[in-house]
């Protein structure tokens, strides 16, 4: 009886797709090549330029994925997700310098024209090389989205670019072809149209860094934030009163929470670790087992009790009014709620 197949982590995944984009960036980057050669093209040269942007990208991105999906370890305990955040930010700087070499490129050789041959073949070599270049980068943010990688999403966001800009130049050098057909000249059109995909680059570049720059910042996710809280509610007991100093940020495929939470303070311990348990069980079945949890049990005070339902309370100073209701913005604040606090909308 044959053993049976092991089941590939999201991280394995990760790096396994990204291999086949550094492959793929390679072959078409030859094949862009190619097609400047034959054409002349500044156009199709802008193109094959941005192509060894794929490739040092798509090696970066590589190595990156290798080293997010190693465990944490003594010298880092939080683990090596973040590199992703770093690799991201490196591919979103490049996008952005091959769109201002494409700018250079464009200027000068509408300054300085140049004739250019041979267009229907690079028309298609280009064609097929925006195809391949759209299956696969749609599928590697698809990919990146679902296993939570950010350097997968952004080598699929850089071939989706890839992909518009090839576009933009099929459109342009049809034209000059068509054209040339009808006794035009309207070669002036590959370098405009060049110089204008080379504008959307830089702009996709910026995205791209400036979404990479706000993950190294901790920037909050609110949308993380309520999915956390989405658990928190479902598996809330009555002697949990509030959470509050909630932090959620995302390495790669590790999720690192910090939760404080308000409980009786004549919960003993072994009742504390046996609820803290709990929540973590479900905060791990909605997310993962890629979660590093610490939880605070924080004891109330004579402002929690209007929140507090525990009727055998040695310490209640008020009347029980109401559960408190968990919501991003009550759940961020650094201190427990207070009576005189109003109610948040639900999660």
């Amino acid at each position: 009886m044959g053993n049976a197949p092991r089941t590939r982590t999201p991280a394995q995944e990760n790096f396994d797709y990204q291999k086949v984009i550094a492959v793929v960036g390679l072959v078409l980057m030859a094949l862009k090549f190619f097609a400047y050669f034959l054409t002349s093209s500044v156009a199709i040269l802008t193109d094959a330029l941005e192509s060894i942007v794929n490739v040092v990208a798509g090696g970066i991105g590589l190595y990156a994925l290798y080293l997010s999906a190693r465990p944490a370890d003594r010298t880092h305990p939080y683990g090596h997700g973040k590199v992703e955040l770093i690799s991201s930010s490196v591919e979103g700087t490049l996008i952005g310098v091959a769109g201002i070499l494409i700018i250079f490129e464009s200027v000068d050789r509408i300054l300085h024209p140049a004739g250019i041959r041979q267009l229907d073949i690079g028309i298609i070599i280009v064609a097929f090389a925006a195809l391949v270049n759209f299956l696969v980068g749609y599928r590697a943010i698809r990919k990146g989205r679902k296993n939570h990688s950010l350097a997968l999403e952004a080598s699929g966001n850089h071939l989706c670019t890839d992909t518009m800009s090839s576009i933009g130049i099929i459109i342009g050098l049809t034209a000059v072809v068509v054209g040339g057909y009808l006794g035009y000249d309207v070669e002036w059109l590959d370098p405009v149209m060049a110089l204008l995909f080379g504008a959307l680059i830089i702009i996709t570049g910026a995205r791209v860094l400036w979404k990479s720059l706000n993950g190294i910042m901790d920037h909050a996710d609110d949308q993380l934030l309520r999915e956390v809280l989405r658990s928190l509610n479902h598996n809330r007991t009555d002697v949990v009163i509030d959470i509050h100093h909630l932090r959620a940020v995302r390495y790669g495929m590790s999720l690192h929470l910090d939760i404080h939470m308000t409980v009786p303070r004549e919960l003993s311990v072994s009742e504390a670790a046996g609820l803290i348990d709990w929540l973590t069980a479900g905060i791990r079945k909605q997310f993962g087992d890629e979660v590093d949890i610490t939880f605070m049990a924080d004891p109330c005070n004579a402002d929690s009790c209007p929140f507090c339902s525990k009727d055998d309370c040695g310490f209640r100073a008020a009347q029980f009014r109401h559960r408190a209701v968990l919501s991003v913005d009550n759940a961020v604040l650094p201190e427990p709620l207070s009576a005189a606090e109003e109610d948040g909308p639900a999660e």
